[in-house]
């Protein structure tokens, strides 16, 4: 079902069809904060801005809360972590104040996860590292996104081919709701400097090779270069490497998990 709009009338593709169209012709002349406000000015209900503690997410963060927007800003933790990324949580809540709510994947999905394929049974194929996925990260989402208008990402179009196909904002057609990456056409470079001249809190794995943080099992370091996502899933022999959140896939649906 389409979310509903402020005055209970339900979304349209039409309608936020246009707020992204509106979007994508203001960013290209708005800088950072002004492309996070945007989107309170545009959408009148529930916005959702998922962080994973990455470098883009948290230059995000930082435009979100130093302006006190009226934005949730959620983290999928699916018990894997690394401690590092524990300790940015930590530390990013002590700077701005602002409490960063945690999603976690359901319990008896993981207990039916890992009775079935083991520990690190995601190692097995594509298939079982997107059911773990799935059961890790998709169903979390599902919640976190529960009753949104809009959900802002990290996404950059230079992280890989997949994801320089996407756009500033578009319709979510899973989710019916309106998906906003307002770092869109910035690069690591850009990035990192914004990260350092606004001292923004970073991860620590940064500095020891890795430049795009996920699950501890499965990221790894990347050699000099390499492509930034090279590091995830890197034993998998695939082009486009994603876990569910910002692509699709028939394996990667949560009752997958359970077969």
């Amino acid at each position: 079902m389409m979310p509903p709009t402020a005055d209970g009338e339900p979304l349209s593709g039409p309608h936020l069809s246009e707020t992204a169209a509106r979007l994508a012709c203001e960013y290209a002349r708005f800088d950072l904060e002004q492309r996070v406000a945007a989107v309170c000015d545009h959408v009148s209900g529930r916005i959702v801005f998922t962080t994973s503690f990455g470098l883009e997410d948290q230059a995000i963060a930082h435009a979100i809360f130093v302006q006190d927007l009226a934005i949730d800003v959620v983290t999928l933790d699916t018990g894997r972590l690394f401690p590092e990324t524990y300790e940015l949580w930590a530390l990013t809540e002590t700077r701005y104040g602002r409490r960063i709510r945690g999603f976690f994947p359901d319990r008896d999905s993981i207990e039916r996860l890992i009775e079935n394929q083991g520990v690190n049974g995601f190692r097995a194929s594509p298939d079982a590292r997107y059911a773990c996925c799935a059961v890790r990260k998709l169903e979390p989402l599902g919640r976190a996104l529960s009753g949104a208008l809009a959900w802002i990402s990290g996404v950059r179009a230079e992280q890989s081919s997949l994801r320089a196909k996407m756009t500033y904002a578009a319709v979510d057609p899973q989710r019916g709701i309106l998906k906003v990456n307002p770092l869109f056409d910035w690069t690591r470079d850009q990035v990192a400097r914004f990260v350092g001249d606004h001292d923004i809190p970073r991860n620590s794995l940064h500095d020891r090779g890795f430049l795009s943080i996920g699950c501890a099992p499965c990221t790894r370091a990347i050699a000099p270069g390499e492509p930034e996502r090279a590091g995830r899933w890197w034993w998998e022999h695939e082009d486009k490497r994603e876990c569910g959140l910002h692509d699709r896939h028939p394996a990667r649906r949560p009752e997958s998990a359970l077969a």
